[in-house]
């Protein structure tokens, strides 16, 4: 299977795996904005946190499975798929009449959206060699930037102005926009076989993970209710490993899996989500509520990480024919523990700068390392194993988020019980659960006091999470060739 681009037709399939992108990318922001309005409107508050929950599990959980698909069936057929189930789910949203018809529209748009990353990442591999992969990486890591400014603007506007239904009915133009892209300019040659499809594991391989992502995301639910899922984790875990091992065409590939440098660019990539999502969970409620700083500022200071993250991205390719490909890994993985260094001075008296600067210098490590580990796997394997070997790092980027927000909030409410004596500890809670509590706990010192203790474990879990990321980027095996001879001698789009 190869594809037969034209260099002609490229720019018109990155701009349609752009669009594609920056409709999943801004899901998230614009629905958070206009959740408010909605459940005045429907009602059902107690469903609130599926509204996100559903589509996020149904995102994760089909990512590794989209990557197999796209290569038994094709880039193009497969992510056409995705993009029509969003939009499905995104026109059933918004004649949702109560919470519980939302939150399953919103798992029907999760489904399709779990196609998007992985062979959009897939299609850029395919398209251009490694020394021009980093400057449409870097679009497409700016399109993510540029959608968490945008998302919760336009949700705001379109709550204001309009119906709330076309925060999810302005997906429809923009998805048949990536459609008709994608249907006129990608053309790939597809070995015409009879696939096995692995239906078993991909039913055990969704109760297995989703039963994890659920347990991880909602932590305060009853015990027995934990146990279970715990229990359904391992059991349909196993049996999907033991029958991974059997199956003609395995939806997961162990042995590939297994590979060295896929194993250790997926550990890396794991702890390097784990390291994010906690940082951006903890950092805007410690510049609001301990050193007393607007949302405004917050928020600004956050976006030197996205910042960053896509400039190290553009500039990957100079960096590899300069130093090589090893080098620039190298130097990536010493940048975040560099930059988590800053985040241990933070205090009371401390200016957001101190923490731009961290999060600038780890963003910049985190554009390198991601860039430099997706190039160096998709390059490590054929054009037939190339979807599942990015859904792999997709994947465990993913899991890793949902475990580093666990871990930040576990953190937090073990620093707050730590500090804090029982009315302490009961009050900045109750401070927490104000909609403006955060700019009132400047107003009491001890309070602050405990918050500002009990954040910093989370600070210390995100600079422990930044070495152990450097120490598995450093264990990834890549020789230090040249960019030239670092190309994998598989069929390359053009003729």
């Amino acid at each position: 299977m190869v594809n037969t681009v034209t260099p002609e037709a490229r720019p018109y399939v990155i701009a349609s795996i752009l669009v594609a992108t920056f409709m999943a990318a801004i899901e998230m922001t614009i629905v958070a904005t206009a959740m408010p309005s909605i459940v005045s409107q429907i009602g059902g508050f107690t469903y609130y946190a599926w509204v996100f929950s559903a589509f996020l599990l149904a995102q994760s959980t089909t990512t590794v499975i989209y990557g197999k698909l796209s290569d038994l069936f094709g880039r193009k057929p497969t992510l056409i798929v995705g993009i029509s189930l969003l939009l499905l789910g995104s026109l059933l949203c918004g004649f949702a009449w109560s919470m519980p018809s939302l939150v399953a529209f919103r798992a029907l748009q999760g489904l399709g959206a779990g196609a998007i990353t992985p062979i959009t990442a897939t299609i850029i591999g395919d398209l251009y060699k490694l020394e021009k992969r980093g400057r449409v990486q870097g679009m497409m890591a700016g399109v993510w930037a540029i959608s968490g400014v945008l998302g919760p603007l336009a949700g705001g506007l379109i709550v204001d102005h309009l119906s709330w239904a076309w925060i999810f009915w302005i997906n429809l133009p923009i998805g048949a926009l990536a459609i008709l892209g994608l249907a006129l300019f990608l053309h790939e040659k597809v070995e015409v076989h009879r696939a096995r499809i692995d239906y078993l594991g991909t039913l055990l391989f969704c109760v297995s993970i989703g039963s994890l992502l659920f347990l991880l995301s909602e932590g305060d639910v009853q015990l027995w209710i934990q146990l279970a899922l715990g229990a359904a984790f391992v059991a349909s875990g196993t049996l999907f490993l033991l029958h991974e091992r059997r199956a003609p065409e395995p939806i997961v590939s162990i042995e590939l899996w297994l590979r060295r440098l896929i194993a250790t660019s997926n550990i890396a990539t794991l702890l390097a989500g784990m390291m994010l999502l906690g940082l951006t969970t903890v950092l805007p409620i410690y510049l609001q509520g301990v050193l007393g700083r607007s949302a405004l500022v917050a928020g600004s200071t956050l976006s030197t990480l996205v910042i960053g993250w896509p400039l190290a991205v553009m500039f990957s390719g100079r960096l590899y024919r300069a130093f090589g490909i090893r080098p620039t890994l190298l130097t990536g993985s010493i940048l975040l523990p560099l930059g988590a260094v800053f985040l241990l001075f933070l205090g009371p008296q401390s200016t957001p700068l101190v923490a731009g600067i961290g999060l600038f210098v780890m963003g910049f490590g985190m554009g390198l390392v991601s860039m430099t580990s997706i190039a160096l796997v998709q390059d490590s394997v054929e054009w037939s194993m190339r979807g599942s070997a990015t859904a792999s790092l997709i994947f465990a980027r993913s899991l890793g988020s949902t475990i580093g927000a666990t871990a930040a909030g576990t953190l937090l409410n073990m620093g707050i019980a730590h500090y804090g004596n029982g009315a302490l500890a009961a009050r900045l809670r109750e401070l927490l659960n104000q909609p403006a509590g955060l700019s009132h706990l400047a107003d009491n010192p001890l309070v602050r006091y405990v918050f500002d203790h009990a954040l910093r474990w989370s600070f210390v879990g995100v600079a422990v999470l930044s070495v152990l990321t450097s120490l598995a980027v450093w264990l990834i095996p890549v020789a230090g060739r040249p960019v030239s001879e670092a190309e994998p001698a598989v069929a390359r789009v053009g003729t």
